[in-house]
């Protein structure tokens, strides 16, 4: 049976298992939600593995670990081969660890991931956006914090969460840029188009409330205003993508994708776009190549050997 720890009968972590925690708070700077992510992984792999010891993890006990992964049954789901790789990637980032500090166990690279489909990135074509910001927001204050929010999601490529956080002291009108907080707390810089620019001030110019938050919920009732959520912004961005008769689903991440496929169709390096989007890997934005490899093609396929007889 696994080792068990005195709480809540979780699989007590190997000691090393806890130094390499400890190594990715202090050393790496990662946050508190992604150590107890690693946390968690570590503890399904160590509860599998009956507190094996590192010399011990041979690459067959990581085939059987990774067939149980395979067959884990949670509530009649099984696991997203996405989540079964990303127990794996956790695992090879400990071993890595371990061979660092010259302690014996498995090379990390032995440990390979399951195949998954092709990630299909949902995005809107420019005639899509142009019909999701076209209406007046007149000088109603809510249609003027929407247009601002659909403006500044599509001009900056921000994540949801990153912009449910703003502060009205983060914007500065004067300029065309300002620094964001992303994922582990790095900070980067986002670009603002003067459409969004021009949205931003019209909304703040019928702000009145001394909330600090930039994009706030304007209940009908006048009581005190509380800054968005990022589930309010979804709800509200899905509204917006209905009237504009848009058939695909539309989400914030949708316009992040749009964000960034307008760029590269357009011409932008896909070092600056991941720059841009606050990716910590050049893979995870090597997503948006395939779109606008689709895009070559139609235009080669339209316009090549059309010579005039």
């Amino acid at each position: 049976m696994p080792a068990k720890s005195d709480k809540n009968n979780i699989p007590a972590l190997n000691p090393l298992a806890e130094e390499f925690l400890q190594y990715l708070e202090l050393e790496k700077g990662r946050s508190k939600k992604t150590i107890g992510a690693y946390r968690l992984s570590l503890e399904k792999f160590f509860g599998f593995a009956e507190q094996i010891e590192p010399q011990n993890i041979t690459l067959d006990l990581i085939k059987k670990y990774r067939l149980w992964l395979n067959r884990i049954n949670n509530n009649n789901k099984e696991l997203k081969k996405i989540t079964q790789n990303y127990h794996l990637i956790v695992l090879r980032a400990f071993l890595k660890y371990l061979a660092k500090n010259g302690i014996a166990t498995l090379p990390p690279e032995k440990i390979e991931l399951a195949k998954i489909p092709e990630r299909q990135v949902n995005f809107l074509e420019a005639e899509e956006i142009e019909q999701l910001l076209d209406f007046n927001p007149a000088d109603n204050l809510r249609l003027l914090r929407d247009k601002a929010i659909l403006e500044l999601l599509f001009s900056t490529g921000l994540r949801v969460s990153e912009l449910a956080n703003l502060k009205r002291a983060d914007i500065n009108l004067k300029k065309d840029e300002f620094s964001v907080r992303g994922k582990g707390g790095k900070i980067r810089p986002v670009f603002t188009s003067g459409r969004a620019r021009e949205a931003i001030k019209s909304y703040l110019a019928r702000r009145v409330d001394p909330e600090p938050a930039l994009f706030v919920s304007i209940p009908k009732n006048k009581t005190a205003l509380t800054r968005l959520t990022p589930r309010s912004i979804e709800r509200m961005i899905k509204k917006y993508a209905v009237r504009a008769g848009i058939t695909k689903k539309v989400t914030p991440h949708t316009l992040r994708h749009s964000f960034a496929t307008d760029l590269l169709i357009n011409g932008a390096d896909i070092r600056s776009v991941q720059s841009m989007l606050g990716h910590s890997s050049i893979t995870t934005t090597q997503i948006y190549t395939h779109i606008t490899d689709r895009q070559l093609r139609e235009v080669h396929k339209a316009f090549h050997g059309k010579r005039k007889k």
